[in-house]
């Protein structure tokens, strides 16, 4: 996925999008998307950041409602969900090459019969450069998401840059981390749900993704959502569950050296946009590159299946009949016309 270039820009505008969905169409939260990159768009705004599954809406229901009364919430999220390709993804790509803008978006994404957390990646002439699944859940939503694979845990060539992505939690996940740091990545997609546990979640949140800027040298890019007091009560009018519903925005920008590199978006609605000068990810590794001169390879490193993961996988002779052979009791058996791997199970499964 890596292409070759020869012109790197100096400088990047960036910007991440704190705004709320609508939590009752996939289409009117998607407008929401365009109106905010024509915004960021109309101010220099070469990538965009938004806000984890922002399309059609995170599962903020998951968190306060206990799993019998989740299933009305959990089949409506599954209707306005988004499939890759679709109408949709159409748009926010015709959206991008537009406006000449990379565009990070965070959707929930139904494919078949289940749906996952699934981060897009648009490079500035609408091709799609990035399509990764959340490899784990986190606490509520395993209820809601199955898990990715190491497949998305790819670095991805742009018209700004090399950029990879994590979301939420992952950033704990300190080898998911490193597998894109090993990349060389440049500037780091953050996304969050925000709008949830409260101040200590932003808190934890700027550590993380400080953090992650230092170790790597790399900017990180950083949206999480917002929701209404209006929105709050729709989810639960349960007022002692509603704080649980509060606070938990960090909508951020850091350079390689942890800097912010403009006031962080907490409360409210808005969209952060700051310059990269990207001869700070230079300044930065000279001192620490912790995938270079600063690594040990011969003592620590990393293994990583990049594989896609599949439910089926089938071999040439799959769906071919085998010739029947007696066995010692007079019934037909099939089994060893199989090749020597398919024997021993099939040969398992008889002797069980």
């Amino acid at each position: 996925m890596e292409k070759n270039t020869t012109m790197r820009k100096s400088t990047v505008r960036a910007a991440a999008a704190q705004i709320a969905p609508d939590l009752i169409s996939r289409e009117k939260t998607l407008e929401r998307v365009l109106e905010t990159i024509r915004e960021a768009a109309s101010k220099g705004t070469e990538l965009i950041v938004f806000p984890e599954t922002f399309v059609p809406w995170y599962p903020y229901f998951s968190f306060v409602l206990p799993p019998v009364l989740s299933g009305r919430e959990h089949v409506r999220l599954y209707e306005e969900a988004v499939t890759v390709p679709s109408a949709a993804t159409d748009a926010v790509a015709s959206a991008a090459r537009e406006h000449g803008i990379v565009v990070a978006l965070g959707v929930n994404e139904r494919d078949h019969g289940s749906l996952y957390n699934t981060q897009l990646l648009f490079d500035a002439d609408g091709k799609l450069i990035l399509k990764r699944r959340k490899i784990t859940p986190t606490f509520h939503e395993r209820m809601i998401w199955g898990q990715g694979d190491g497949s998305g845990l790819t670095v991805v060539e742009s018209g700004v840059g090399r950029i990879g992505a994590l979301a939420c939690w992952e950033h704990y996940n300190p080898l998911a981390r490193y597998a894109l740091m090993a990349q060389h990545e440049e500037i780091h997609v953050a996304q969050f749900p925000g709008s949830m546990v409260g101040p200590i979640f932003a808190e934890q949140m700027e550590v993380t993704i400080r953090h992650h800027a230092l170790e790597s040298g790399c900017f990180v890019v950083n949206a999480t959502g917002w929701l209404t007091d209006e929105q709050i009560v729709s989810i639960t009018p349960d007022q002692s569950l509603q704080k649980a519903l509060r606070g938990g925005c960090m909508t951020a920008i850091v350079s390689p050296e942890g800097k912010h590199l403009a006031p962080p978006i907490t409360e409210g609605e808005g969209i952060l946009i700051a310059d990269l000068d990207m001869s700070l990810i230079v300044k930065r590794k000279r001192m620490m590159d912790s995938v270079g001169h600063y690594a040990r390879p011969e003592l620590l490193h990393l293994v990583i299946d990049g594989r896609a993961t599949a439910p089926m996988v089938a071999s040439q002779n799959s769906f071919e009949t085998p010739t029947a052979r007696s066995s010692n009791d007079g019934n037909r058996d099939t089994s060893f016309d199989r090749d020597p791997d398919q024997r021993v199970a099939v040969l398992r499964s008889q002797a069980g």
